[in-house]
């Protein structure tokens, strides 16, 4: 079973914690998470670009010369894709990008996301991630205090108000809490900040 220091806000080691085997030590599998990966960043696009066809652009309602005799090609219309301010062929349309992906594979990459934190040494465990006032500079101290990477992804057991408010601003951070987390975001971020609150409802539900 795993180990894990447990630091406080001041980067002083306050006690040790197991972490779970089923969580937190499971062979990566690299095609769970890159399927999980493309999911997150495919629900992520709008599929708004939009393109005018044939039928949409303006003019081109006479054909612009007769169809035989004139020696140059046969043409219906000033509209049509060949022509300077013509409609576009098979161009973009809106549409959904969005896909489901099994829930199996979707928890195989969360745990493997996980596993692969604790491997590379990139998990950082603080036994209590609170601030008494809403305060970016505390926020910076506390990172650099257990010596995070300046890309660092913070999770808490639940939404807290003032430690997203703290951290907001600062650069390369971000903040969810433990149902909120996606695969993307782990493997994004160079140091996994979690609250020792939020291993335990980790593994509870993963476990």
């Amino acid at each position: 079973m795993p180990k894990i220091d447990v630091l406080n806000m001041a980067g002083e080691k306050v006690s040790e914690l197991e972490l779970s085997e089923a969580v937190f030590a499971v062979e990566p599998n690299t095609s769970a998470m890159h399927i999980a990966v493309v999911n997150y960043l495919a629900n992520q696009r709008q599929g708004t670009q939009s393109t005018l066809t044939r039928s949409e652009v303006s003019g081109g309602g006479k054909k612009p010369w007769r169809q035989k005799g004139t020696g140059r090609a046969r043409q219906g219309s000033t509209r049509s894709p060949q022509w300077y301010h013509g409609g576009i062929a098979h161009g973009p349309k809106p549409r959904s990008y969005r896909f489901a992906i099994n829930k199996k594979v979707k928890r195989l990459a969360l745990k493997s996301a996980f596993s692969a934190k604790v491997a590379d040494n990139e998990m950082i465990v603080i036994d209590e991630i609170k601030l008494d006032a809403i305060k970016t500079k505390d926020m910076v101290k506390a990172l650099a205090a257990v010596k995070a990477a300046k890309k660092a992804l913070i999770v808490l057991p639940e939404k807290d108000d003032v430690i997203y408010r703290s951290a907001r601003n600062i650069e390369g951070v971000k903040v969810a809490p433990v149902n909120a987390i996606s695969v993307y975001d782990i493997l994004n971020c160079d140091s996994l900040v979690v609250a020792k609150d939020a291993v335990a409802k980790i593994e509870e539900v993963y476990a």
